[in-house]
């Protein structure tokens, strides 16, 4: 189960399917927060995200593109900044918590 956790604190627990991403898992059971405006493809933020730190390490690096659009995001950006679009769910990820900033806009 993966939590993703609205700017107020409210949480949602999510079971996510390996392989799909976070932003589709948030997206399937209706999570606040994440918009994913772009389908996916990291090409506008609205899937902005927090990782928590202990799963952090457990993720690929952002790639060029990811780290560009990032760069952009209205919300405050922080080394663990991620767009869920480009992070596939593992079995490793059980127990992550994904913060969602305040604003996506």
């Amino acid at each position: 189960m993966i939590r993703f956790i609205e700017a107020d604190g409210t949480p949602h627990p999510v079971e996510a399917a390996v392989g799909q991403s976070l932003k589709q898992a948030a997206l399937d059971h209706l999570v606040p927060g994440i918009i994913g405006d772009c389908g996916g493809c990291a090409s506008c933020g609205t899937c902005h995200a927090y990782i928590d730190d202990k799963h952090l390490p457990l993720l690929a690096p952002a790639d060029e593109n990811e780290e560009m659009i990032l760069e952009g995001v209205p919300a405050s950006r922080t080394s663990n900044s991620r767009l869920t679009c480009q992070i596939p769910v593992t079995a490793d990820m059980a127990g992550m918590e994904v913060h969602i900033p305040d604003t996506q806009f």
